[in-house]
């Protein structure tokens, strides 16, 4: 969840690693800090909140120095406050340490070093780590790796951590167990970060850290070596994002750019999934076509958006392939017994490709045989690595903490997904897979008709933002559409909001409509009984007052009858109007984000890459 940033080098540290920082604090936003080597030794400066207040923080006690390290913070162990922000020093403020993870047996290490002496003054976790270290270097042979070799080997949980030693003051170590770090090789030094957009201005090549893996950076290179302190020679990779693909570009915010970018990515990953003659090729996916038609089952997993997409994944996949198809969310499927075996496709889905959980449950598959394919859109993270096959979204960096593009591409890959299975499996004819694809191609230019009426949408969200609460509903495919639109709502703009299958209302939710009760109603038309179900449900909202906003096809006449206000959207096959759809729930959001002063692109209490459970 939080962002780590350190460099060593030539130049001052400082502003390079506030740069990186600004560029990782979608990872957390709770206080920042940094540490630096100077003349004095080690010094720190960190405070709480947002990055502007350590720069101001810095503008009135200024710091240089080399190497350093840096720290945005999501609170996990502590609640944000000067004394738990990172960078945590020892007894003696000879080691510096940020650290993202979580340490889970930080307990019982303290209470042991406490007896033993140590003076602790944070709540957090990651202060054990320094003192740990600190009590290595004065019971072993005083070597700093070798204390900070065996500190580790105590320690039990996740963790990626930079590291500075006043004793060795031309050196920055690193280490990775369960949380992403990588190491940006550059022309004017080393760079450690959490993340690629942090350092895609200064390094273009970069090492993905290894679980169990530590690696010591100086002006003179790097080196690696596992726990056990073998040296290791790590696979160096070249960074094909462009810098300007983290900045703003003009738009108000990440997300409203993010949002405005999904047509371009969605035509893009549409057409590198096409062969010549115009059929989906899947060129990523190294699934053997009889282990393809071999399988029984395909079971997804993932969290949170990406959940969402999986639940209409399952639908495409079901229809499709003939298969028989279940979700489950990372965090509850890896305490389960899935009854999965060796003749399981199973699919992670995760923007990241850090996300704790759909790791964890993953390799729970693994251990079962399963073949492991997944829809990810960072190359280089954990979960790409250890996939047998992957589709890579191709989104670029994804800022804004509330998913977008991201969601959008996760869409379109299940339905190029389930298109390809459902060839080779038989199941799909070659009529029925072109009329898909002239489908799928038609997608872009109707989000683009959806994108130039925001004005209408923004003046909607002006109107009913200010409840405190929302109902959103749908049917079928756009059930997930529905979730999707209410989790959007509450991430950024914080009014209460809940989707629900259209047809479960009379189970529950019908008793919370009342006359101030926005109720957001997915109903663009379809050819079967799903769109008049959908009608009479509305109806049933309209009967109890309820303010209803309707997302509904171009020149529906009943359903604009009904619906206080309407967001009209392209006609569009019912099984890929999701992607369409949740443009116009995106939107919505966004803007009563906006009516209600809210900061979008950093909402409360959220990070973008989930990386503890």
């Amino acid at each position: 969840m939080c962002g780590i940033v350190g460099y060593v080098g030539q130049a001052d540290s400082v502003p390079i690693i506030l740069e990186g920082l600004k560029r990782l604090e979608y990872r957390g936003y709770d206080s920042a800090g940094v540490a630096v080597h100077n003349e004095g030794g080690l010094s720190v400066r960190k405070s709480v909140g947002r990055l502007t207040a350590l720069e101001e923080e810095l503008s009135e006690r200024p710091l240089r120095g080399q190497p350093g390290i840096g720290h945005t913070r999501w609170a996990t162990h502590g609640e944000p406050s000067g004394v738990n922000s990172h960078p945590h020093t020892d007894t003696s403020g000879g080691i510096a340490v940020v650290h993202n993870g979580i340490i889970e047996n930080y307990q019982e290490l303290s209470d042991a070093l406490e007896a033993d002496g140590h003076i602790f003054h944070s709540e957090t976790d990651t202060e054990v780590i320094p003192h740990l270290i600190e009590h290595e270097l004065k019971n072993g042979d005083g070597a700093f790796l070798d204390a900070l070799l065996t500190a580790l080997k105590k320690a039990t949980g996740a963790y990626a951590l930079g590291i500075l030693s006043s004793d060795e003051p031309d050196k920055l170590y690193a280490a990775r167990l369960g949380s992403p770090l990588i190491v940006g090789l550059g022309e004017e030094g080393y760079f450690i970060a959490s993340d690629v957009p942090a350092i895609i201005n200064r390094a273009r090549r970069v090492i993905y850290l290894e679980d169990g893996e530590i690696a010591v950076l100086s002006s003179n290179g790097v080196e690696v070596f596992k726990l056990d302190g073998t040296p290791v020679t790590p696979e160096i990779k070249d960074v094909d994002l462009k810098p300007e693909s983290a900045e703003r570009a003009g738009f108000e915010t990440f997300m409203l750019k993010e949002i405005h970018e999904q047509p371009r990515v969605l035509r893009a990953l549409l057409e590198k999934n096409l062969d010549d003659s115009g059929h989906i090729a899947m060129p990523e996916i190294s699934l053997d076509p009889n282990q393809i038609k071999k399988l029984r089952r395909v079971m997804i997993v993932s969290c949170g958006t990406a959940y969402h997409a999986a639940m209409y994944g399952r639908l495409l996949l079901e229809n499709m392939t003939g298969l028989a198809v279940e979700t489950d969310l990372g965090s509850e499927f890896r305490y389960r017994y899935p009854k999965i075996d060796r003749d399981t496709l199973f699919i992670a889905v995760s923007q990241s490709g850090e996300t704790a959980d759909t790791l964890a449950s993953m390799r729970l598959a693994r251990k079962k045989g399963c073949r492991i394919l997944s829809i990810c859109n960072v190359p280089g993270s954990t979960l790409v690595r250890e996939s047998d096959s992957v589709i890579f979204t191709d989104c670029g960096p994804e800022i804004g903490v509330a998913s977008t593009k991201a969601y959008t591409a996760q869409l379109l890959a299940f339905a190029l997904l389930s298109i390809y299975l459902g060839r080779v499996r038989g199941e799909l004819s070659e009529i029925n897979e072109a009329e898909f694809i002239r489908a799928l191609r038609r997608i872009p230019d109707a989000i683009h008709y959806v994108l130039e009426r925001s004005d209408l949408v923004q003046k909607i969200a002006d109107k009913h933002h200010d409840g405190p609460s929302a109902l959103y509903i749908g049917r079928r495919y756009n059930y997930p559409t529905a979730l999707e639109g209410a989790l959007k709502n509450k991430e950024i703009s914080y009014q209460h909001a809940e989707g629900y299958a259209a047809g479960e209302m009379k189970h529950g939710p019908i008793a919370l409509i009342n006359e101030y009760l926005p109720v957001v109603c997915i109903c663009t038309k379809t050819e079967d009984e799903v769109y008049e179900k959908m009608m009479s449900n509305i109806r049933e909202v309209e009967a109890r007052h309820g303010r209803i906003i309707a997302v509904a096809t171009d020149g529906d006449k009943t359903a604009d009858k009904i619906a206080e206000d309407i967001i009209y959207v392209p006609d569009t096959r019912e099984d890929l109007s999701p992607i369409v759809n949740v443009v116009a729930l995106q939107l919505l959001a966004y803007y009563a984000a906006q009516s209600r002063g809210t900061d979008i692109d950093k909402p409360r209490n959220l990070a973008k890459s989930v990386t503890v459970e």
